[in-house]
């Protein structure tokens, strides 16, 4: 007979680990899926692109309801898990009775942060994180509504620019120095404002919110240096924060987030945590890819295989406001490291190769990522470059011709 399993949570994680599971375990496990978003699994990468219209909303669904009726997996979502009793082995659902559990899986994300100033609560004053928000901002869009976008890392990238596209008027205002600066160096920064303004996108950098402005409702946004912009709709970008509610209240170890070890296994035996939600060796990635190695490494451990999650080197390869990006491992360069760079600013192209003993272990591209991947796996597999040093800024094909 097959083992209960339950996985609580219906995002990208959930969905890669269900897929992981047929292919290495498929019937030793009865699966049910608890989400509480009121779809399927949909690619949260790709919202943006509904917002700016280049997708509909359908097209981003990960796998039909067919895909997971074929693997056996009872998929509930629209239902809100509301405690785990870990003794019992039960997991509670909002309006529902408990299900039982032999091994329970947390997929449960992360939930955009709202900054603490003046005026946060005032109508107007939304998030960018799942397809219920991109509705409200499409609306917002379509009343061609002055909005700031408070944020300047990916999500409030991709909020800006899906805005803009759809007709909204748009201010991005960001705290630091620099866009992304958790993927990209100064330069590829200052490349990425550049390109991005030119999509009308006006970008204030090193700007502090200091107050929303309104009476009922948003009317304008005061910074710390006494700028004042008016606005009709303020969108939180600023980052995330893993969603631990559920495992904090049953007695389950949290820090930033659930803490798992080298299984994936919270401090709960037969629980387990992947995703934005978990947190390993002290790192929440916040990231698909790891997420979705993570849920490799779980369903083969699930399988019985003896196997470990040993931590990911971080890579970010996506169109940011339209724009090509990819940053992967010690793009910045530590100390004993060296920096081959190539910049064509006309061009919008920028790219950034980190080498130290011997081997890649950085990168940084902007408009040009065709040979993202294959500077991916160099960093990942740590192989010797040497033959290939002088030749590789210029792509895998001149590079392996040499």
């Amino acid at each position: 007979m097959s083992e209960p399993l339950v996985i609580v949570g219906n995002g990208m994680a959930a969905a890669r680990l269900v897929d992981e599971l047929s292919k290495v375990a498929l019937g030793r496990y009865a699966v049910a899926v608890i989400g509480s978003e009121p779809r399927l699994a949909y690619n949260r990468v790709l919202l943006s692109s509904v917002l700016a219209g280049e997708t509909m909303s359908e097209d981003i669904e990960l796998q039909p309801a067919s895909w997971w009726r074929d693997r056996g997996v009872t998929l509930k979502y629209g239902c809100i898990a509301t405690e785990i009793d870990v003794g019992r082995r039960e997991l509670k659902i909002e309006g529902e009775e408990s299900i039982t559990f032999s091994k329970l899986v947390l997929t449960t994300g992360s939930s955009a942060l709202r900054l603490n100033v003046p005026g946060a609560e005032l109508a107007g004053v939304h998030t960018f994180r799942d397809s219920r928000d991109v509705d409200l901002l499409l609306a917002l869009a379509a009343r061609k509504t002055r909005v700031v976008v408070i944020g300047g890392g990916l999500l409030g990238l991709e909020a800006a620019y899906g805005l803009a596209k759809a007709g909204a008027p748009v201010t991005l205002v960001h705290l630091m120095d620099r866009l992304m600066e958790r993927q990209l160096d100064a330069p590829a920064g200052a490349l990425l404002k550049s390109l991005v303004e030119q999509k009308g996108i006006e970008i204030l950098l090193e700007a502090s919110t200091a107050r929303i402005h309104g009476e009922n409702r948003v009317e304008g946004v005061e910074l710390a240096d006494g700028r004042f912009i008016k606005a009709d709709a303020v969108i939180f970008a600023a980052g995330i924060r893993p969603n631990i509610a559920l495992a904090k209240e049953a007695g389950i170890v949290v820090n930033r987030g659930i803490v798992v070890d080298d299984c994936l296994q919270t401090g709960a035996e037969g629980v387990f945590a992947i995703g934005e939600c978990a947190e390993h060796r002290g790192i929440c990635y916040g990231l698909v890819e790891p997420a979705y190695e993570q849920a490799r490494v779980l369903a083969r451990h699930l399988a019985g295989q003896d196997v470990a999650y040993a931590g990911s080197i971080v890579a970010t390869n996506l169109k940011v406001s339209g724009v090509s990006v990819f940053s992967a491992g010690d793009f910045m360069g530590a100390e004993g490291s060296e920096s081959i760079v190539f910049s064509d600013v006309n061009h919008g192209t920028y790219k950034k190769l980190v080498i130290a003993d011997g081997r890649l272990t950085g990168a940084v591209l902007i408009g040009d990522t065709s040979d993202a991947l294959w500077y991916l796996d160099l960093i990942r597999s740590a192989r010797p470059i040497a033959k290939i040093r002088g030749d590789m800024m210029f792509g895998r094909s001149l590079a392996e011709a040499a």
